[in-house]
């Protein structure tokens, strides 16, 4: 099966053959300083544009909130955050992968950090969730993949870990790995994720430029009935609020009806759940129930509009603020607030869950039995990071759209987010000016 290997650097395991046959080129920093002109992405065609070409959300003038982002609007601004991801892509029938997230680079077996997951909507099997609400701390790296994928990639991660230095009397490991639903465009049945594909991410993570769109675990996704996947973005607290970081990554893959910083881009487009429903109603008359326009949708209707909203998204929160395991469920409980900004209902079949964890050094678990010296942030000062995480969520959301590429599978095609029209109803809308 060809391997696209997607981590942040350029290394690429020799075992592995990339799609195109060439290493993938470096990605570029993305820009954050200053918005892209909304007239030169147009006159780039932009519905054509490879996943590199396509503008993030804060390139196109879009500007989510009042905090600033980091340096490179990533996850990867919280220090020592690392990201890789595993692409894989077979003719027609596979588009799935692995994004791996480690909250550190050094071993995170023995130097804990504390985090938290909050349910949204419990439709899905995250693995390891029990243990995390028990004691409070991660243990090993976080991985997202497909549905029926989540216990290959458990157990290539436990392998990974147990032949790591001083892991030879180790007994117990509590992986922890989320998913989304990509059947659509995967073959999900041949659960094609393999311990390499596994490996590649974990090894290959960074702290760099985090790809984003239709990678790693986002290759098969969709959301808003557009092509969905990988996003990021990431906010910094001004000095007198502590100047912490807070980053996100989310893998998009629900439906529900497309907001873009209030802009009604789905209902504009005409693309959104339940629009069949909604527009047969609208044509029949009240007192005709038979009337033409009352044809029930076709299961390929109701797959290309995500019908019920079902999918799931996995959020992922770092930060480098000294938040206990309560104070952190706190701020992933917060992320919900991001997502249905975006348009997100939390339909019946989405499971959407938020995994949060700190990577502050005073608040590490080193495993000791000695009493330790913690700190712990005030309650008093956790609303600006809730305001940080909300903002981070919803605009990862919306670069893991914009940067996604039309995809196809299953006989299937997801199409990404169409720019040209989208740009026309956010500056109808007055989000972004008009050229």
């Amino acid at each position: 099966m060809p391997v696209s290997f997607a981590a942040q650097s350029v290394l690429v395991p020799l075992a592995l053959t990339l799609l195109s046959g060439t290493p993938a080129p470096e990605p570029a920093t993305p820009t954050v300083t200053s918005a892209t002109p909304v007239a030169e992405v147009t006159a780039m065609h932009p519905d054509t544009l490879d996943a590199s070409s396509r503008p993030r959300a804060r390139e196109l003038g879009i500007e989510i909130g009042i905090f600033q982002p980091g340096a490179l609007n990533a996850i990867t601004d919280v220090p020592g955050v690392r990201v890789g991801q595993t692409t894989l892509q077979d003719g027609d029938r596979v588009n799935t992968g692995i994004t791996a997230i480690l909250p550190h680079g050094g071993d995170l077996f023995r130097d804990r950090v504390p985090a938290a997951i909050h349910v949204g909507n419990g439709f899905g099997k995250l693995i390891g969730i029990t243990q995390v609400r028990e004691l409070g701390e991660l243990e090993t790296p976080i991985l997202l993949t497909c549905t029926l994928c989540v216990w290959q990639a458990a157990d290539a991660m436990v392998d990974w870990m147990l032949a790591g230095e001083g892991m030879d009397n180790v007994g117990s490991i509590n992986p922890v790995v989320g998913e989304t639903n990509d059947a659509g465009l995967n073959d999900i049945r041949s659960r094609p994720i393999t311990p390499d594909a596994v490996v590649s991410a974990l090894a290959g993570a960074s702290t760099g430029p985090v790809m984003e769109g239709s990678v790693g675990a986002g290759t098969g996704t969709r959301a808003f009935g557009w092509k969905g996947g990988i996003g990021t973005a990431s906010r910094i607290l001004p000095v007198d609020l502590g100047g912490y970081h807070v980053g996100v990554l989310v893998q998009s893959n629900f439906g529900g009806i497309l907001s873009v910083d209030g802009a009604p881009v789905g209902r504009e487009l005409g693309q959104y759940s339940f629009r069949g429903s909604v527009e047969r109603d609208e044509v029949r008359a009240p007192t005709t129930p038979d009337a033409p326009g009352s044809t029930p949708a076709t299961e390929d209707e109701r797959w290309l509009d995500q019908e019920d909203g079902a999918g799931s998204i996995m959020i992922v929160i770092a930060t480098d603020a000294p938040l206990s395991d309560r104070n952190l469920e706190r701020l992933a409980a917060r992320a919900m607030m991001g997502l249905a900004r975006t348009g997100s209902f939390a339909g019946n079949g989405s499971g959407d869950y938020v995994i949060a964890f700190s990577t502050a050094a005073e608040v590490r678990r080193d495993g000791s039995r000695e009493l330790p010296m913690v700190a712990d942030l005030p309650n008093a000062r956790t609303s600006a990071l809730f305001q940080a995480v909300v903002e981070s969520t919803e605009e990862a959301i919306l670069n893991s759209l914009f940067k996604a590429t039309t995809v196809e599978g299953m006989g299937r095609r997801a199409e990404a987010l169409p720019l040209d029209e989208t740009i026309e109803v956010l500056e109808r809308y007055g989000v972004i000016p008009k050229p």
